[in-house]
């Protein structure tokens, strides 16, 4: 049964930085698009960064391009998000996410098919 699970979730303060983890167990995430999508209270689910399949390669939302960074661990079948230079607007619950069809880029939330269950990110300002 593939799963995926979130974790690196916390309290930090504003300037700081975070690393989210999402570890797949039942299937291989190096040949799948991985996405990390944040949502708020009352607002959609938003794609954050995502790596693709075929060439991994990256996409960052325009919020965050230039201060986080999804990259791949394939020995651990793990996609971390390095985030720095956090802001309280980063504040979000996040989700990582498998669309297991597509062969690049893929930012919408209804076409993937597996979830983690989410960590959540606070940042005080």
């Amino acid at each position: 049964q593939a799963q995926l699970a979130e974790s690196g979730g916390g309290l930090v303060q504003s300037g700081g930085s975070l690393r989210l983890s999402c570890r797949g167990s039942g299937f291989t995430l190096e040949y799948n698009t991985i996405g990390w999508f944040r949502q708020t209270p009352g607002k959609e689910r938003e794609v954050v960064a995502c790596i693709s399949s075929s060439d991994s390669s990256t996409y960052y939302a325009d919020s965050v391009k230039g201060r986080f960074t999804i990259s791949r661990d394939n020995a651990k079948n793990t996609v971390y998000l390095q985030m720095n230079s956090l802001k309280p607007e980063d504040t979000a619950v996040y989700y990582c996410g498998a669309d297991i069809e597509a062969m690049g880029i893929s930012k919408v939330s209804s076409e993937y098919n597996y979830w983690g269950q989410g960590t959540q990110v606070t940042v005080s300002s």
